[in-house]
């Protein structure tokens, strides 16, 4: 191999020191165009001439008429020839041995290319194609077979020369059924297959979001089986093909291609893929300019560049069309060998002076070629022949490439001689591990005979009347487009639409409707469900611990709002329980100073002071709902805000109780009064402590805490307000009822309580405070029930302060206003009844009836 690297470096640095200007051994090709003797001889098959017979009508073998020059087909022919002569003109490659060829025409018909192909399976000695039982030791008469260009050829053929193994490079076949070693073991080619070419087309259509599409083939083998491969891969990528059809080619196209193009109407597409040979795609596309049809038309190898689809009249009027081609080369030289043939050919024709008969040159298939001249160089120079002429050349090398290897050939000599004989099987195996670098490109087969080759993606463009084809990207295992290069034929020059359904939005599942995956309904994804990929036709279940929001595309873990310090609602209610607070420290401050009088004697004396310690302690406690809540602090939140009710409640409960004793049983209160104010009141305010401590106990144990709450917790949202849970509301009632009933009890004892003449009325005051506190309280619960969770913490907040207010409010306030601005009253004989538990007697009230007046 490192033999072979060396001479392709040499052969490679002569041809571009000869590129300057045309090499010498042009003086020397012959002008045989189809047959050229050889040590080693190729076989061409060439669409050279078109049918003018109809196949139909034939009743002999031979009564096929092929007169019609195929300008493609004989400019690709003569590229043949052009690299043959390189290659023995060179000798680098080859040294001692002389290339030949025998060029056919194939006529684009099953009937005619088995002539041809029969022909090269004759023994190279005989000339005879016999029947042996063993062909190992059998020489074809041809070492490889350069073509043919269609799939079609290739399919009648290439199973019979893949019985002799004989290489058969084909520069255009590109049906991906022919990958199959099993059915065609001897099949190379130098261009790539359909199944890439068509999914670079569905890749094509996913750049663009083109998934509602139409696709219409030649109705042979190569367009039937790229629309099939097409259809199944652009399924595969979500390409709905909302219609597909098939031209005729052996039959009148033109009433099949008039219903084709009515169907695509009808589907309403903005993309067709026409995947077909040049004259099916010809007939198709003259009825298009017929109908005035615009779209995007996607054109296959085949006719994408063909000077056939180009030279329509009015073909510039149907749209945008984008096209693919084999990324090849160009051959520099092949122009200038051309025109020294042509000339060379016109010079031998002035010198014959009479022209050799078509009858006198066996298998010509081209006799009219006798006249070519530098006049038809367009044979040549035509783009169609421009791009495919890399592959013809390539394919020549590879053989070329592969003898040299096979005949252990250096610079000078190879391992040829008289007896030489090359084996087709033989040249069949070093042609699988051969590659070689071709004018910069890297030419390699794959264990399926496909080349390492890929695509330039082309774009129609006019200038005035002159077409020019832009290459806009390129793909070998990539698609790579250059969006700005392209031009659009919608207005504002934007890039089309082609879809069955718009386009669903974020948080949308498509509901497809019909037959196609492509035309859907969309439908929103609900709170609980997510779209997981864009392509869902079902939203998903967010999965355990996590919710989404309406129309959402992933779901989230739950987010918790708490009452923070910052908050409006929270500095309000911190301001309220910090005024409160001041109050209940003024009204200690007043009780205080006054702690000896009769006044805060008759109040409660030690207990007061307790009392509005307990009312402190309750506003202090409201603290605990403001912040992170925590197990512990959702532990401490009610049970500390009941007791410190509890505590004020049951000593306004004490005094109520005694107030009616004295005002119901006036005989017996004066010898138990001081054992009722003192140590009862005492045993009775730590006996409600202990029972509702028991409720608290309760609601604790049997509440479960904060984290055990969160963790149980049934994930429906995705923001929420936490606070401590509240789960058995029996326990909580428990806990508020038994202070209102206390609240209760005091306001029934005092209501209808007796009023001292000319004492100060401590009854009015435990009345209107107890029923303050039940009037906020019994308000509370129809509120609280139906609440969310943020403002039940709110209300709750709220009605503690307020009632704590109202406590402070109605039982101590009137009692400071007396200690303050009326001093004069506060005396032992103006609190004697709630003191000793004696009324006044009659000489006591008259003295006092000012004073009674003034309140």
């Amino acid at each position: 191999m490192a033999t072979a690297f060396r001479v392709l470096v040499l052969y490679w640095a002569f041809r571009l020191s000869c590129s300057a200007s045309s090499p010498e051994w042009f003086q020397n090709i012959s002008t045989s165009l189809f047959d050229l003797s050889g040590d080693i001889m190729l076989g061409g098959l060439f669409p050279i001439n078109q049918l003018t017979s109809n196949l139909s009508q034939r009743s002999e073998p031979n009564n096929i008429s092929c007169e019609s020059v195929d300008d493609q087909g004989l400019g690709l022919a003569l590229v043949m020839k052009y690299t043959v002569d390189e290659i023995n003109a060179n000798q680098m490659l080859l040294p001692g041995i002389k290339l030949g060829y025998k060029i056919y025409d194939t006529c684009r018909q099953s009937a005619v290319v088995v002539k041809p192909a029969i022909s090269f399976l004759t023994e190279k000695s005989s000339g005879v194609l016999s029947v042996g039982c063993n062909y190992t030791d059998y020489e074809t008469s041809m070492a490889a077979v350069i073509g043919p260009l269609s799939s079609e050829m290739v399919s009648v053929i290439g199973k019979l020369l893949g019985f002799f193994l004989i290489p058969q490079i084909s520069f255009g076949a590109t049906s991906d059924k022919f990958s199959d070693k099993d059915l065609y073991p001897s099949f190379f080619r130098t261009v790539p297959s359909d199944k890439r070419q068509v999914t670079v087309m569905a890749l094509l259509l996913k750049e663009f979001k083109w998934n509602w599409v139409a696709v219409v083939g030649s109705e042979e083998e190569y367009g039937q089986q790229g629309v099939q491969e097409f259809s199944k891969i652009a399924e595969n990528m979500s390409v709905c093909v909302a219609y597909q059809g098939l031209i005729p080619v052996y039959t009148d196209p033109e009433p099949v291609v008039k219903n084709i193009i009515a169907n695509i109407q009808n589907a309403n597409v903005g993309v067709v893929v026409v995947f077909s040979l040049v004259e099916p795609a010809v007939v198709f596309f003259k009825e298009v300019i017929r109908r005035n049809m615009t779209g995007v038309w996607i054109a296959s190898t085949s006719w994408a560049i063909h000077n056939d689809l180009t030279s329509l009249p009015n073909i510039q009027t149907i749209g945008t069309i984008i096209g693919f081609t084999d990324n090849t080369q160009t051959l520099d030289l092949l122009t200038a060998y051309t025109k020294e043939l042509f000339t060379k050919m016109s010079k031998e024709r002035m010198k014959t002076s009479t022209l050799v008969p078509k009858s006198s040159i066996p298998d010509n298939p081209c006799p009219q070629c006798w006249n070519l001249s530098p006049a038809n160089i367009s044979l040549v120079t035509e783009t169609s022949v421009q791009r495919t002429a890399f592959s013809v050349y390539a394919a020549i090398y590879s053989v070329a490439q592969a003898l040299h290897n096979m005949l252990d050939c250096n610079s000078s000599v190879c391992m040829w001689g008289p007896e030489s004989k090359i084996y087709p099987w033989k040249l069949l195996e070093v042609l699988k591990n051969t590659s070689m670098d071709i004018m910069g490109t890297h030419v390699a087969f794959d264990s399926n005979g496909n080349p390492n080759i890929g695509y330039s993606l082309i774009e129609w463009v006019w200038n005035d009347t002159d077409l020019d084809f832009i290459v806009v990207g390129s793909f070998y295992n990539k698609l790579s487009i250059n969006r700005s290069l392209l031009k659009w034929h919608t207005e504002n020059a934007e890039i089309p639409e082609s879809t069955c359904s718009a386009a669903c939005g974020k948080g949308q599942v498509h509901r497809v409707k019909g037959f196609h995956s492509c035309c859907f309904d969309c439908i929103d994804c609900l709170p609980g469900t997510y779209q997981a990929n864009e392509e869902d036709i079902q939203c998903s279940k967010c999965p355990e611990g996590q919710w989404s929001v309406f129309r959402s595309t992933n779901c989230t873990k739950p987010t918790f709002d708490v009452l923070s310090w910052d908050t409006p609602e929270a500095l309000i209610m911190t301001l309220a329980g910090v005024v409160l607070l001041v109050c209940q420290g003024a009204v200690g401050v007043v009780f205080l100073r006054y702690r000896r009088t009769p006044m805060v004697a008759s109040s409660g004396g030690t207990l007061s002071f307790v009392a509005l310690l307990s009312l402190m302690g309750a506003c202090l406690s409201l603290l605990l709902f403001l912040g992170q809540p925590g197990d512990v602090v959702c532990r401490l939140q009610l049970p500390f805000t009941c007791i410190f009710q509890t505590v004020a409640l049951s000593i306004i409960t004490s005094i109520s109780l005694q107030i009616f004793y004295v005002t119901e049983f006036p005989g017996k209160a004066a010898s138990h009064l001081h054992i009722l104010r003192g140590p009862v009141s005492w045993l009775f305010m730590m006996a409600c402590c202990a029972v509702q401590a028991g409720f608290c106990g309760w609601f604790v144990q049997e509440g479960p805490s904060l984290s055990e709450h969160v963790a149980n917790m049934k994930i429906n949202f995705v923001r929420a307000f936490l606070s401590c849970p509240i789960l058995h509301l029996i326990v909580f009632a428990l806990m508020q009822g038994f202070n209102g009933v206390m609240a209760l009890i005091s306001f029934m004892c005092t209501f209808m309580a007796a009023r001292p003449l000319h004492q100060y009325n401590l009854a009015r005051d435990i009345t209107f405070s107890s029923l303050i506190y039940c009037v906020f309280w019994v308000t509370f619960i129809p509120l609280y029930i139906g609440l969310t969770d943020k403002k039940k913490s709110i209300v709750h907040i709220s009605f503690t302060l307020a009632s704590n207010l109202g406590l402070v409010a109605a039982y101590f306030f009137p009692k400071c206003y007396l200690l303050l601005r009326k001093p004069e009253l506060n005396t032992p004989e103006h609190f004697c009844t709630f003191l000793e538990g004696v009324p006044p007697t009659p000489s006591q009230e008259e003295p006092q009836t000012q004073p009674e007046a003034a309140q």
